[in-house]
């Protein structure tokens, strides 16, 4: 009877155990990883920045970037005003986020053409 007892429990703690494990593939592939390669594209997007790339900032602001330090931008706003942003705060890239629509309306206007 003391053994069933004991069978009984470790195979209850075999199956919270798997469960527990399950649970951990789980969130990482759908929580951590995603995050981890979002931060790791952002991080490459501000590395191949250059002077004269458009820009949006997390707040909303387009602009051109003029001057680049270390860790600050200076974007020239329109009008000719000049604002300094922490890398951080640079949301995407305007100038390469408008190509492939424009790629894509040309291609899809041969197709129109052809057929």
């Amino acid at each position: 009877m003391i053994s069933t007892v004991i069978l009984q429990a470790g195979g209850s703690t075999l199956s919270t155990t798997i469960m527990m494990v399950l649970i951990m593939i789980v969130f990482y592939f759908f929580m951590i990883r995603p995050q981890v390669k979002k931060a790791k594209d952002h991080k490459k997007l501000v590395e191949d920045l250059k002077k004269g790339d458009r820009i949006v900032t997390t707040a909303g602001i387009h602009g051109k970037i003029v001057d680049m330090n270390e860790t600050t931008f200076l974007i020239e706003v329109e009008g000719g005003t000049k604002i300094r942003f922490d890398k951080s705060a640079i949301s995407l890239e305007a100038t390469k986020a408008a190509v492939p629509k424009t790629v894509e309306a040309k291609v899809d206007s041969k197709a129109e053409v052809k057929a």
